[in-house]
């Protein structure tokens, strides 16, 4: 074994282990899905509802909920009576979030949205403390752009997957829009004087922001 995943197994025996629905449902997908490694897993899942309980926002954003491991996480900072608004395009993965919301008793702190981002957006009415991007890879500037008018001033947005495997470093080709559409991004975000910003190496990267 390497060294990096020594290291990363070591981080892991140190970290508060995932609870027994966030595990059943990390092994859900693993089982049911496609691409079980969109799932925030349990380090970046402790860390999202970390960040949550320090914020206590009162109204989040999640853009990309797939099986509703991170919106669980976030929803469990809410300050009281406060709301997670979760919009994802699949209507499969939708059915295994909303029964894992019932099990995780937050079905009445998440409202789900299906449909596109861009144009549901648009539609949600409130003032947001907290935005995690988690959607649609060649449309993050575009979630961007939509949720900055929304956020709060003080607000933060994480952005999820910006090393994007490594890709980011590499030459990107024609095709790869996926890696265009991070590249963009993170360009776009590091020299916006909007925000202060720090992208951390966790996992697949993770960028934090904060609305000046």
């Amino acid at each position: 074994m390497e060294k990096t995943d020594l290291l990363k197994e070591y981080a892991a025996r140190h970290s508060t282990p995932e609870d027994a629905i966030l595990q059943q449902l990390n092994r859900e997908t693993n089982l049911s899905t496609v691409y079980p490694n969109m799932c925030s897993g349990s380090q970046q899942g402790k860390l999202l509802e970390m960040l949550s309980r320090m914020l206590r926002p009162a109204r989040i954003m999640e853009i990309g909920t797939f099986t509703g491991y991170s919106a669980i996480c976030l929803a469990r900072g809410l300050a009281p009576g406060g709301l997670l608004h979760t919009i994802d395009l699949n209507d499969e993965t939708s059915i295994i979030a909303a029964r894992y919301f019932e099990l995780a008793g937050m079905a009445d702190r998440i409202i789900f949205h299906l449909g596109d981002a861009r144009k549901v957006i648009p539609e949600l009415h409130e003032s947001f403390d907290l935005v995690f991007i988690d959607g649609d890879k060649k449309q993050y500037l575009d979630y961007y752009h939509l949720v900055m008018p929304k956020l709060q001033s003080g607000g933060f947005i994480l952005a999820d997957n910006v090393l994007w495997g490594g890709k980011v470093l590499s030459y990107v080709k024609s095709h790869d829009k996926e890696t265009q559409g991070i590249i963009d991004f993170n360009t776009f975000v590091s020299d916006d004087i909007r925000v202060e910003k720090l992208l951390l190496p966790l996992r697949d990267g993770l960028f934090v922001l904060q609305k000046i």
